[in-house]
């Protein structure tokens, strides 16, 4: 018997004997043996032998050297893939250092530029008759610019002239990428990294908006041109983009003539249109330059008319820069530059179109992040966990967008008319009676549907103090606080009736929603996921429908955003259950703006603190704190869009019930915006608790002093008064108060409390004692309760409880206790449950 081991040598694989000779295997043996690999990398003791069986040139070696080429073998592709995996960071890493490198020298480069105007600014304040005589000098020092740039005289439309603007842009455009031109400041939050998007950053004191991104991408140059340049397909404000005319310039390069429109993110605003010029060329480097610039009247270059409904907004110098990074993939610096024309809107929703932290957010960034997300599916073509292929969820993303910027701006040309009001105009409604114009296929499967109309109803409402953040994960998470059941069913219907099929596998319980196994990530914090409601077969009289299932495929973005200017969105849209890649879509939802100019924008869980929300000083102010600096008047505005599919000769009664739906979900929105806001909780007026309840400080002292009463210990370390109700909102455990009715309500919870319960503060009030336990634990509850009413207290045993999502529970104990208020009476009962955690 001899023994084996295997090495490898070149690509070889040899046989050590026992005298040390080596004998190679022969090309065929490898080839048998790499074939098994790659069918099975780890093969078990009856498959090596029926490999040796099926192989006859195999037979001399044993089954134990077979096992030990298939150990080496591993060993050798987990090596090749930790080196292939450490090449590829030293790479990110070597250009991300090349980055960082040329922001240094930039940096250094704007310092000795502001050393040299303040230089020259002080000899000028000092020599006051030679600074207002002298106007040769070319450098003039204003707020915020440094150089301005000589007027040029007006070019003409031929193709000379429209290669002067266009290197002229490309100029300007360089000189904002890689220079000093813009004072460029670090954006909020973006630390650049290995791991990070990029290097982002907003302008400070130039005209319009500007915002520039440095990152790195595993494309090749030409790629990413041909991405960023189909804006549409990444830029969700993005209508259209018309190539009126293309010029090819004696350098290699191509100039375009664009005409290119932006949605509206609001139904309180005019859509931007531009009229640009776009010039595509090589540097000498090899670098890929694209960059554009709006055309104007002072060019005396082709001109584009006024278009209905359209303000013309402005592109100053902007573009992406794009070279080959060593290795493989690129570097690319990207600079949007833009006079949004602010004027044009109301003074409240300037902010919108006068934030360099909103431009960074919705286009710079967004610009980045596709190209990421391309570069991961192409490098990992077949990576599990996506369900579906990565390109058709972000189509299904893009059209859920479109589909819902669509019916906020409601464009004529799409067929879109105003009916007329009842009066009170807070709602808008349109029609559409060529759905197809608009993209809304309403035909599945080949067969049409019974609806051969669609009617959007649309509003937009200012919010006060509420993080947009906070609001639309309450909208999404408590779809019952807001939504109705039948509207919903009507929606699903009349865009086409089926029996549930394809989506309906195991899925788990969300309220009285059901979370179908579609839920992927599309963009960085975004994600999309199909929710069932159950049917409980109540209609409205005058929409009957048949009884089914309902299919919401939803979108949601924003929800986790601790970065300034976010907008915050939920989009969502009836499918039937045979849902495919390209059935009928109306999307509906909401979309939720900050109007703040702020740099600090205040955390998403910040409402969720409420022991910090209470902190109130002696004069009646929010005491200071890392919150302090965001108890001003925070302001956001909220547009609410909803379509109907219908029949023509229904359209009176759906636009009734429509305005009455979008006005009662404007109530609801404000009832949860007022009970999420910290103003609620932190005015100068103090802590205003629902009537008959006590304040939560009061109530605080109440549950520690009961606790003391009955159990003989101390619930918290310290109470002191300042300090008693946020020690007891941070306690680990997880305390719960509940309400003295027939059937308990809870009533109050530390932040452990509705972290097991997987609710909020708002929502709490509608989980009942009962709905928490199981049937073992409910016997055991209601056969023990009276005990907590004559001795005061009981201790139950470890075990489960759901939360409101329908998750379970294990805890390792419980303690109940009746709270006795000042006259000594019974208040509530608390429970606190000792070392939970979910199963």
């Amino acid at each position: 018997m001899m023994a084996v081991t295997s090495a490898c040598k070149d690509g070889g694989m040899k046989m050590q004997m026992d005298n040390g000779k080596y004998v190679r295997y022969t090309p065929e043996q490898v080839e048998a043996l790499e074939r098994l690999y790659h069918e099975c990398p780890k093969p078990s003791s009856m498959r090596r032998q029926q490999l040796i069986r099926e192989c006859p040139i195999l037979s001399n070696i044993e089954p134990k050297q077979i096992k030990v080429w298939f150990q080496n073998r591993r060993c050798r592709e987990k090596q090749r893939k930790e080196a292939s995996r450490l090449q590829t960071v030293n790479r990110k890493l070597t250009a991300m250092n090349k980055l960082l490198m040329e922001e240094n020298d930039r940096l250094q480069k704007q310092v000795s530029q502001l050393v040299y105007e303040n230089s020259y600014f002080r000899q000028q304040t000092q020599n006051t008759n030679l600074a207002t005589t002298d106007t040769s000098c070319e450098s003039v020092v204003t707020s915020g610019q440094h150089h301005l740039t000589p007027q040029h005289p007006p070019r003409d439309a031929s193709p000379a002239g429209l290669l002067s603007i266009a290197e002229e842009t490309l100029a300007e455009f360089l000189s904002k990428a890689t220079g000093t031109a813009v004072e460029w400041v670090q954006m909020p939050g973006m630390k650049p990294g290995p791991d990070s998007i990029g290097i982002v950053a907003i302008s400070h004191g130039c005209t319009g908006v500007a915002a520039r991104a440095c990152g790195l991408v595993g494309l090749e140059p030409t790629r990413v041109a041909e991405i960023l340049k189909d804006r549409p397909s990444w830029f969700r404000n993005c209508r259209s983009v018309d190539v009126l005319n293309v010029l090819s310039t004696g350098n290699g390069g191509t100039i375009e003539l664009l005409y290119m429109q932006l949605y509206a993110p609001t139904t309180l605003a005019p859509a931007r249109d531009f009229w640009l010029l776009r010039y595509t060329s090589v540097l000498e480097d090899g670098s890929l330059v694209v960059c554009e610039r709006s055309l104007n009247n002072t060019q005396n270059g082709p001109s584009m008319p006024p278009v209905q409904n359209f303000v013309r907004a402005e592109m100053l110098p902007s573009g992406y820069l794009i070279r080959p990074c060593e290795g493989g993939g690129s570097i690319i610096h990207i600079v949007d530059h833009m006079d949004l024309e602010p004027w044009s809107v109301p003074e409240v929703l300037r902010p919108l179109y006068e934030s360099s932290t909103l431009l960074a957010q919705k286009t710079t960034m967004a610009a980045l992040r596709n190209l990421r997300q391309i570069s991961q599916e192409v490098s990992q073509p077949n990576a599990a966990g996506w369900g579906r292929r990565p390109a058709a969820l972000r189509g299904l993303s893009q059209r859920l967008s479109k589909g819902f910027n669509e019916a906020v701006n409601g464009f004529t040309d799409e067929g879109w008319s105003i009916l007329e009001s009842d009066g009170v105009d807070d709602v808008t409604l349109l029609v559409n009676s060529s759905p197809g114009k608009m993209g809304a296929n309403l035909y599945a499967n080949g067969v049409p549907s019974m609806s051969n109309a669609v009617l959007c109803a649309k509003a937009s409402m200012l919010l006060q103090n509420v993080p947009p953040a906070i609001l639309l994960r309450f909208l999404r998470e408590h779809r019952s606080e807001w939504a109705d059941r039948s509207i919903d069913a009507y929606s699903a219907a009349a865009i086409k009736p089926g029996p549930c099929g394809l989506l309906g596998s195991r899925a788990g319980s969300f309220g009285d929603q059901v979370i179908l196994p579609l839920a992927h990530t599309i963009e960085h914090e975004e994600f999309m996921e199909v929710i069932k409601i159950e049917n409980m077969g109540h209609y409205r009289e005058d929409m009957i429908m048949p009884a089914a299932d309902i299919f919401l495929l939803q979108l949601c973005s924003g929800v986790d955003e601790n970065s300034v200017g976010t907008c915050a969105e939920l989009v969502f849209a009836p499918i039937d259950a045979s849902f495919s890649d390209d059935g009928p879509i109306l999307p509906s939802g909401f979309r939720i703006i900050p109007l703040d100019s702020r740099m600090d924008a205040p955390s998403p869980n910040r409402t969720l603190d409420l022991a910090s929300a209470l902190e109130v000083g002696p004069a009646g102010s929010r005491a200071s704190g890392d919150n302090a600096g965001h108890s001003g008047n925070t302001k956001s505005v909220m547009t609410i869009a909803f379509q109907f599919a219908f029949e023509i000769h229904l359209q009176d009664n759906v636009a009734s019930m429509a305005r009455q739906y979008v006005r009662s979900i404007i109530a609801s929105v404000q009832r949860v915006a007022l009970a999420l806001s910290p103003s609620r909780f932190g005015s100068n007026s103090g802590f205003r608790p629902p009537p008959g309840t006590p304040e939560a400080q009061t109530l605080a002292g109440w549950i520690c002093q009961s606790y003391r009463c009955y159990l003989g210990g101390d619930l918290l370390k310290s109470e002191g008064s300042e300090s008693i109700l946020k020690s007891l909102w941070h306690h680990s455990d997880a305390i719960l108060c509940c309400s003295l009715k027939a059937l308990p309500v809870f009533t109050f919870a530390n932040q452990a409390g509705l972290d097991m319960l997987e609710t909020t503060l708002v929502a709490l009030q509608d989980i009942t004692l009962e709905k928490i336990f199981d049937d073992n634990g409910r016997k055991t509850l209601f056969s023990e309760f009276p005990q907590i009413m004559q001795q005061g207290f009981m201790c139950l045993q470890g075990g489960i409880c759901m939360s409101s999502m329908g998750r379970p529970i294990s805890y390792e104990r419980a303690v109940a206790w009746k709270v006795l208020n000042e006259e000594e009476t019974a208040h509530c009962i608390c429970f606190m449950f000792i070392n939970w955690s979910f199963v």
